[in-house]
């Protein structure tokens, strides 16, 4: 059997190695309990049973391993300096630690690709069976509680800059057309801070499950997201409204 009171006591020991007075480290680690939420929600969704909604859980728990190493290499969240996702993979599979947390390794290879498909564009298409199912359950985990992080914690610790800064900037064209086309929107076609933000709300397209999209209206967190910034850009504005009437209306339609 897993166990998860036991998993969570080895994560508080493992991040005694890093300053957790730190802002974006302490975002983080309410994020991995956050995750963990919407990893049982979603687990009881789709009505797995106990031990397999404990391998959900502790994939929650480990998603994210890897960012505070990267947090304390480049205070920054950014991938390009550092993989948090292959950083977490090498914190777990080739420095051990993974039997800190599980003793058994039964559950080593699906845990291992859902971590390194977590935050992917896309899921390994060659993924099936179990390792695709809970590939799935922390992608689409991952992202509710993003919007949960983005319509709560302060603004300059997600993007560097403030919401006023933010709330002036431009939405690019191609990031609107492809949110109105249900795209997700890639890393590399954003442009300025509120593409960003777009492509945040944008996860949407993204999820696996009916429940996930029932999980957004249920904690209005398409409203939340948006409307917290103050617009002093106009245009900006009226985009923003045009985005939040369609992802509304999508999540309600793909809730069914």
């Amino acid at each position: 059997m897993i166990s998860i009171n036991h998993a969570k006591k080895a994560f508080i020991q493992y991040l005694k190695s890093y300053d957790t007075r730190d802002p974006k480290i302490a975002l983080k680690i309410r994020h991995t309990y956050a995750v963990m939420k919407a990893s049982g929600y979603l687990a009881d969704s789709l009505q797995l049973d106990e031990n397999e909604k404990n391998l959900a859980l502790l994939i929650g728990l480990l998603h994210d391993i890897g960012r505070f190493e990267q947090l304390t290499l480049f205070n920054s969240y950014d991938d390009n300096l550092m993989s948090h996702a292959e950083c977490g993979l090498k914190v777990l599979f080739s420095d051990g630690h993974i039997r800190d947390f599980i003793d058994t390794d039964k559950y080593d290879d699906i845990i291992c690709h859902a971590i390194k498909n977590h935050s992917l564009y896309a899921i390994d298409s060659s993924l099936s069976g179990r390792a695709l199912l809970h590939a799935q359950i922390i992608r689409d985990a991952d992202k509710l509680d993003n919007f949960r992080v983005k319509a709560v914690d302060p603004i300059p610790a997600m993007l560097d800059i403030s919401a006023e800064e933010l709330g002036g900037e431009e939405i690019s064209d191609n990031i609107l057309a492809e949110f109105l086309a249900h795209h997700q929107i890639k890393k590399e076609d954003r442009h300025t801070k509120m593409d960003m933000w777009v492509s945040y709300i944008a996860f949407i397209f993204d999820f696996n499950f009916p429940a996930s999209c029932r999980y957004v209206l249920e904690h209005n967190y398409i409203e939340s997201n948006i409307d917290r910034i103050p617009y002093s850009n106009q245009k900006t504005a009226e985009k923003m409204e045009r985005i939040k009437q369609e992802a509304i209306a999508y999540c309600r339609r793909e809730q069914l």
